[in-house]
């Protein structure tokens, strides 16, 4: 019996190299985007996400390879990712639905670059055929998602991981994993307090990779 690992498929190893190598990257053009900002990015978020539009904002590879990990374990029928940017986490993902045999993965982005960059990155690694990308505000495409889900990854801007949250909520069946990247980050903080309290309905964990995900359960 031949074992399916998508993420050694060359394809997908070259793609995942040479977007690691340009998010190595991140902190100059971030600075640099900044001073050219007068030291600050525009807070709204379709503007944030254009004047990033060149910054990776990656997980890092052993973040991915948990998250590989964990839709194997699991074996979701849809995976929901807040925060494409330019598909590394999507990557991750996809390949894991991917070798379970059965699955969607459903990504959302603001930005148009990242998007058509992210789609010709699918497209590439022959992933595309179960993603699914959602062009706009979150809080908008993905309030038609149809059936229940049952995998969440929140990586977007921070601040709207938890109205992203609850807006899943209503489709979130016993079992299904959320997994908020950046616990370090200040604006993640209302979004920690709702999921480490039992009574909204989680069990969290921190695990410690890089700067911490955040892996709650929903049961019930």
């Amino acid at each position: 019996m031949t074992t399916r690992y998508t993420l050694a498929d060359p394809r997908v190893e070259a793609a995942l190299d040479r977007m690691f190598a340009h998010a190595a990257d991140d902190d100059a053009t971030a600075a640099r985007l900044r001073a050219e900002h007068g030291g600050a990015m525009p807070t709204a978020p379709q503007e944030h996400a254009d004047a990033a539009a060149q910054i990776y904002m990656p997980i890092s590879a052993v973040g991915g390879r948990l998250l590989y990990n964990l839709v194997r374990a699991i074996r979701p029928t849809t995976v929901i990712e807040f925060g494409t940017s330019f598909g590394i986490s999507t990557l991750y993902l996809a390949a894991a639905v991917q070798d379970n045999g059965a699955g969607r993965v459903i990504t959302t982005e603001l930005n148009k670059h990242k998007i058509a960059a992210a789609r010709r990155t699918f497209a590439e690694t022959g992933l595309d055929d179960v993603i699914t990308v959602l062009e706009g505000d979150a809080c908008e495409t993905l309030s038609g998602i149809d059936g229940s889900v049952d995998f969440v990854l929140l990586d977007g801007w921070k601040d709207l991981c938890l109205p992203v949250l609850r807006l899943l909520e209503p489709r979130l069946t016993p079992g299904t994993l959320v997994v908020a990247d950046d616990v370090n980050l200040t604006s993640l903080q209302s979004y920690l307090s709702y999921v480490r309290t039992p009574a909204n309905g989680y069990h969290s964990v921190t695990f410690p990779v890089e700067d911490g995900m955040e892996i709650s359960c929903r049961l019930s």
